[in-house]
């Protein structure tokens, strides 16, 4: 595999699609427009289950559509906060997070350092005891530098007998660029 006709999006979805399988139980942390939650949908397929989850209805309404449009049928979409999901699922293999704002939105609706630190860590409280979570930190522009550094703060301080860190940043492509974390939850 190269690299250079990649972004976060895809090396993300190059790691769930390898990792995913039929019957999960997965979390989309924050739907958007609905892309991984329809990725999501096919690989757990019609054994599996996934949540996706979104404070906005315009993004609730949009991963609808595109689930109809695809005759997916094995997710619930879940109008509230990222931060609340332990009130919905207990366990999952794999949970989703796309921080930011909504892809053609109102950019001053956008993920926040506090709540975004919280989810992440009701999503390792989530997780199995060989689970993941994939995080794409969209950071450039007005909004996200403070939340990307509460966000690899976070990351950097979790205990590594329980966890694993992995981080990719596309160090020489302009402007801000997508960061991917990978944070597995070792096996007991």
């Amino acid at each position: 595999m190269t690299y250079y006709d990649k972004n976060t999006i895809k090396l993300c979805h190059c790691h769930l699609t390898s990792r995913i399988k039929e019957g999960y139980t997965v979390i989309d942390a924050t739907s958007g427009r609905g892309r991984d939650t329809l990725l999501l949908s096919k690989l757990v397929g019609d054994r599996g289950k996934v949540y996706a989850f979104d404070i906005q209805e315009e993004a609730i309404e949009s991963t609808r559509q595109l689930l109809e449009e695809n005759g997916r049928k094995n997710v619930t979409l879940i109008l509230d906060s990222h931060e609340k999901m332990r009130n919905y699922v207990k366990e999952a293999q794999c949970v989703v997070f796309n921080f930011g704002y909504l892809p053609g939105s109102d950019h001053k609706i956008f993920s926040h350092a506090d709540t975004s630190v919280r989810a992440i860590g009701e999503a390792l409280e989530v997780i199995s005891d060989d689970g993941f979570v994939c995080i794409c930190s969209y950071y450039g522009g007005d909004t996200g530098f403070e939340e990307k550094e509460a966000v690899m703060e976070y990351l950097r301080g979790l205990d590594q007998m329980k966890y694993t860190v992995m981080m990719l940043d596309f160090i020489n492509r302009k402007g801000c660029p997508p960061i991917l974390y990978v944070v597995e939850k070792n096996r007991k």
